[in-house]
């Protein structure tokens, strides 16, 4: 309406051209061209100046910087699922609304899942290496033999959207489905997926082939997958994270690696990234990838659009579609 003041919006990374053409259009937006991690004295400035936050899990949104005197933003339209880097209570109670994104990643992080398995089974990241330094000496019977997928039992820890996706997709590589998760999902959702609970999370450990994680950050799932819960593994085994770093004690997990109690690992996520444990770095059996979960062109775009979609339903009085708190 005439005379309203315009939304102003602070967008603290780089956002597929889509989605910063839509919010440049609908909002008096403001991007951050280098794409570097705002320091926190820019996000403290950012708190009074802007109406709305777009983060992502490099921006750590803690009571401290929520609590800012001043502060005229009033909502968190969080670009991602993952919250962990966002004090939800205190965002309730200064009453800052906060939205992420589920659903718009979930193809995506199947995919990586799949591709951290088929990677670490079959020793795709040592033969790259080799090949790139030049060691590769011809083709012969013994050379980096792996394991098939085929036939082998799938352990899915958590079975939420992303586990029950990986889980149809794994299927269809002739894997068997367990999972481990507070509930059991529903007889139909098993069904489909030929999946069955396990007992337990040390249960599952035990039975499964590859490990593969989907399980929400957090103080509750903090070292989740540490010394007790790998001393379950078959040493055969092959633990997969595209969840969150702080789910695995990665201590734990490099010294299992150099021990051979566990045959591999597959990560796209880190405790402490963009840094990475050292163990891990030195290990030939833990394929490495830089948080590429929902790294393709249809997910982050509809990441981005559904953000977007928070913001315009907060700003018209609705309640956004996403809100967690």
């Amino acid at each position: 309406m005439p005379g309203e003041r315009p939304v102003r919006l602070c967008v603290t990374r780089r956002l597929p051209a889509t989605v910063e053409d839509y919010l440049r259009t609908h909002y008096d937006a403001v991007f951050n061209p280098s794409d570097v991690p705002m320091s926190r004295a820019a996000l403290h400035a950012a708190m009074v100046e802007y109406d709305a936050l777009v983060p992502t899990i490099t921006d750590r949104l803690d009571a401290e910087l929520i609590a800012t005197e001043g502060r005229r933003v009033r909502i968190f339209a969080n670009f991602g699922a993952g919250l962990d880097h966002v004090d939800l209570a205190a965002a309730r109670t200064q009453g800052v609304v906060v939205t992420n994104t589920p659903g718009a990643l979930t193809e995506a992080t199947a995919e990586a899942a799949v591709l951290l398995m088929l990677m670490a089974a079959r020793r795709a990241s040592e033969g790259e290496r080799e090949l790139r330094a030049g060691l590769w000496t011809g083709w012969r019977p013994t050379h980096l033999i792996g394991q098939s997928l085929a036939g082998r039992t799938l352990g899915l820890i958590g079975f939420g959207r992303i586990a029950q996706r990986t889980a149809a997709k794994a299927r269809g590589l002739g894997m068997a489905i367990r999972y481990f998760s507070r509930n059991a999902a529903s007889p139909e959702i098993e069904a489909a997926l030929g999946a069955t609970r396990a007992p337990s999370l040390e249960a599952l450990a035990a039975e499964a082939d590859i490990v593969s994680l989907h399980v929400p950050g957090g103080p509750d799932t903090r070292h989740l997958v540490d010394r007790a819960f790998l001393a379950h593994v078959k040493p055969t085994a092959i633990l997969i994270n595209t969840a969150r770093g702080s789910v695995v004690d990665e201590d734990a997990l490099a010294a299992a690696l150099a021990e051979g109690r566990l045959a591999a690992a597959g990560l796209d996520v880190y405790e402490h990234e963009p840094a990475v444990h050292p163990g891990l770095l030195a290990s030939s059996r833990a394929v490495l990838l830089p948080h590429l979960g929902s790294a393709t062109v249809e997910a982050r775009a509809a990441m981005g659009m559904q953000a977007a979609a928070n913001l315009d339903a907060f700003f018209a009085g609705i309640e956004p579609p996403d809100r967690v708190a």
